[in-house]
């Protein structure tokens, strides 16, 4: 009996549509902080939503893993908007889509430097009033108050 071979995967090259995985290709994300390297694809633009609970503080404290803040926002069961958004979004199969982090997104800015435009909101959270943005145009990082309605970007990742 032979071991069941494994399917061969073809990466396409940064910045491609990634058939059959929800997006376009964003680049590897290297391994940080003891989780493993990762894939990441990037979804359609979903509208503009608000971060959501200005003045209070959030569960979304990493600054690098957005599907951890992103669950940990909905379990909490607080208004999010944007992350909500994101979790919702489905893609060629696939549900498994988050709100970015900020590392994730400036790795996405450096990916696809001049392909992607406007303000976007990450999932990761600043102050109890704020949230990290990433603004596309010229790789511009801030924050701006959660009630305002900025840009979702959802990503998913692809492990091998």
């Amino acid at each position: 009996m032979q071991a069941a071979e494994q399917e061969q995967i073809t990466i396409p090259e940064i910045g491609a549509v990634w058939s059959g995985q929800g997006g376009i290709y964003a680049g590897f994300i290297p391994a940080r902080n003891g989780a493993d390297g990762y894939h990441l694809i990037l979804g359609d633009e979903m509208g503009s939503f608000e971060w959501g609970q200005y003045g209070e503080e959030s569960p979304a404290t990493s600054l690098t893993d957005g599907r951890a803040n992103t669950l940990a926002l909905i379990e909490s069961g607080g208004e999010y908007p944007a992350a909500i958004a994101a979790h919702k979004h489905e893609a060629d199969g696939h549900a498994d889509f988050y709100l970015p982090a900020a590392a994730e997104l400036y790795e996405i800015w450096l990916n696809l430097n001049g392909k992607l435009s406007g303000w976007v909101w990450s999932s990761s959270q600043r102050s109890a009033d704020t949230a990290f943005l990433m603004y596309f145009d010229d790789g511009g990082q801030g924050s701006t108050v959660k009630d305002y309605e900025l840009r979702v970007r959802p990503v998913r990742r692809f492990i091998r």
